[in-house]
């Protein structure tokens, strides 16, 4: 496997030294945040971020993400030029020497959480999710202020989004993301970019919105619609783990082949459709990690690795899930497990 962490660029306050100093990271996973979802990439802006990763010793070969403007997800009059646009960035993400693009295809938000601040038994704190206390707050409103989507629209855009999307069914949805991968595929072969779409965090729906990457029959319906090893998956097991009907250790195993990116963390479930998240170990949470890591690794799987979602621990502040010290240990944690499970082959 390949180690990797993911950077924000240069107002990131991991540096890139502080990466670098972590055992065993071959490079940063990162992306061009100068670009609204929907615009084209300049050369130059992928190639800045690549010389500098370079420079610190490190290498690019992981984009995270590519944005899928919302108008591709709904359906909009402009979604083939925006696919377009999308096909263009990955042709240029592949002359650079980027080999793994990670996306989602969630309608309106990112990754959600009710809390950024949860208060740990050990005195760290960590991200949280309550349905029962998401279900009180409006969106529309401004009640929620969250990584991933808070300042990427305006009141009046969000409101116009969820009007659209009141009308969009998960049929629609997969009808939508049948198209974009349809066009988007074949470039990303040419380019030897292998696609890799990120699972619905948490793996339900929200607010009315539908959800369709969130389980394994999902996953199956998802690899058929274009079955080439370019469309894959980023297998994240804090994602899909948050749903107890999701056997991660059994997923592992079976779409091995296709996972190219992989996303560990652990969480605890609390109560039904309620969890934080914890420390990387099996023994801290409700997921079996080194299990899921034995089930990739008897199964073959080679692909980019990243510690995700980290406490903050030590007194550090900073992005909510991307300080540093938790997700250094994660990824010494990570490395650990591999090496273990690899030497017992």
């Amino acid at each position: 496997m390949k180690l990797t962490f993911r950077w924000y660029g240069d107002d990131d306050p991991v540096t890139l030294s502080h990466i670098r100093q972590i055992p065993r990271m071959s490079g940063i996973v990162s992306a061009v945040y100068s670009f609204k979802p929907g615009e084209i990439w300049s050369v130059e802006s992928i190639q800045a971020i690549k010389q500098k990763a370079e420079e610190a010793g490190l290498a690019f070969e992981v984009v995270e993400s590519v944005p899928v403007p919302e108008e591709i997800k709904y359906g909009g009059p402009n979604a083939d030029r925006l696919i377009a646009n999308y096909c263009e960035n990955i042709r240029r993400l592949g002359a650079e020497g980027v080999k793994c693009v990670c996306y989602n295809f969630m309608p309106v938000f990112d990754w959600l959480r009710s809390e950024l601040e949860h208060k740990n038994a050990d005195g760290s704190h960590s991200l949280a999710y309550d349905e029962v206390a998401l279900q009180t707050m409006d969106p529309t409103k401004s009640e929620l202020s969250l990584p991933g989507w808070d300042e990427s629209y305006t009141k009046a855009e969000l409101n116009r989004l969820m009007d659209i999307y009141s009308t969009v069914t998960e049929e629609k949805l997969w009808e939508n993301l049948s198209r974009f991968l349809h066009a988007v595929i074949p470039v990303a072969e040419e380019a030897g970019v292998n696609m890799a779409i990120h699972p619905d965090d948490p793996p339900w729906g929200l607010f009315g919105l539908p959800r369709i990457i969130t389980c394994e029959k999902h996953y199956d319906r998802f690899l058929k619609l274009v079955d080439s090893p370019a469309n894959g998956l980023t297998f994240c097991t804090g994602s899909l783990g948050a749903s107890r009907d999701n056997d991660l250790v059994h997923m592992a195993r079976k779409y091995a082949d296709r996972i190219h990116f992989l996303h560990l963390r652990n969480i605890l479930i609390t109560d039904d459709r309620q969890f934080h998240e914890v420390a990387h170990p099996t023994e801290c949470g409700s997921l079996d990690m080194y299990g899921i890591v034995k089930a990739l690794v008897e199964s073959g799987f080679d692909g980019y690795v990243r510690p995700d979602h980290g406490r903050m621990i030590w007194g550090e502040t900073g992005r909510y899930g991307y300080g540093l010290y938790d997700r250094a240990l994660g990824a010494a944690y990570i490395v650990g497990l591999f090496e273990g499970i690899e030497k017992t082959l």
